[in-house]
């Protein structure tokens, strides 16, 4: 388990100038108030939809697969709404790692904190299923000013970058988790903490079994929230945090605990869980992290999705 992070004296070394020097300039960046931000943001993604034509054409697949009946012209219209949000994940980024409460605080709402109240008044850990938006790490700060459990992250391979990021998302979180940790998880719901668990990625065929999701009748979906559910027994709370348009700030929503979700096999939960996120992708379609291949596992014998 990962506490608040020692700065290492070794992270001053020239290698890691360059990068000393970007977070820099977005720390002083995020100074400007939130209007212009929102302005420079959503220029700097139709700017990055021009250099970024590989993770361009994953998007542009991702939301062929899925909304297959959309008009052609209207799942253009999103893509390139879609890399918008991908120049507001940065300053979002930034604003939840180095903005203090007060000022987040002007800028957003939050509904349904009476859910994670109603899963304590039980004595029930909280298994906190969160999804892959563009908003995430503001979302996740948002809700650690109300009510702090622990990160469940990837370390990044450049040290000064996971120093960064454990520091930032330590200012909302009582402790980090590696995903892999799955005993810990178990324990810390146990034990009634609130982990911050998503489930939506494609992690490999370890641990993943074949769900549908949206279009896609065999998605690669974790198994891990059957696990984790099963054993620990907490409360199953979705969260979404969303974007609202012409830079009005934020809505922070917690949905009602899970209570229906099948923990019969694997493959029902999986299909389960999948629904609910696809009901919380549907409120932000633009907002989610589309630029991903989510469907890169198939099943033994099925051609790649992506070719």
């Amino acid at each position: 388990m990962t506490t608040l992070p020692v700065f290492n004296r070794s992270l001053l070394h020239p290698r890691y100038w360059l990068t000393w020097l970007g977070i820099g300039a977005l720390y002083l960046l995020v100074l400007l108030p939130y209007p212009l931000l929102y302005a420079l943001g959503t220029r700097l993604g139709r700017l990055a939809m021009r250099f970024m034509r590989h993770r361009e054409a994953i998007a542009r697949r991702n939301l062929q697969l899925c909304f297959p009946a959309m008009p052609e012209a209207e799942r253009e219209a999103l893509l390139r709404q879609n890399f918008e949000s991908v120049g507001m994940g940065l300053i979002e980024t930034s604003i939840a790692w180095f903005w203090p409460d007060w000022r987040i605080k002007r800028w957003i709402s939050v509904s349904g904190l009476e859910h994670i109240a109603g899963a304590r008044a039980e004595n029930k850990g909280v298994l906190l299923i969160g999804m892959h938006f563009l908003t995430l790490e503001l979302g996740a700060r948002i809700f650690g000013m109300y009510n702090p459990g622990i990160g469940v992250y990837r370390p990044n391979d450049n040290p000064l970058l996971d120093w960064l990021q454990t520091w930032g998302r330590m200012r909302s979180n009582k402790s980090m988790l590696d995903r892999s940790d799955i005993k810990g998880m178990i324990r810390a719901l146990k034990n009634g903490d609130i982990i911050w668990y998503a489930p939506d990625h494609d992690y490999g065929p370890k641990s993943s079994v074949f769900a549908p999701l949206f279009a896609v009748p065999q998605a690669a979906t974790t198994a891990g929230t059957y696990l984790l559910a099963k054993t620990a027994k907490p409360a199953v709370i979705p969260f979404m945090p969303r974007r609202l348009p012409q830079g009005r700030g934020y809505e922070l929503l917690i949905l009602p605990d899970e209570r229906d979700m099948p923990l019969d096999s694997d493959i029902a939960a999986a299909s389960y869980m999948n629904k609910v996120v696809e009901q919380a992708i549907l409120q932000a379609p633009d907002q989610y992290m589309w630029l991903h291949r989510r469907f890169k596992t198939r099943p033994p014998g099925e051609p790649s999705l992506y070719r």
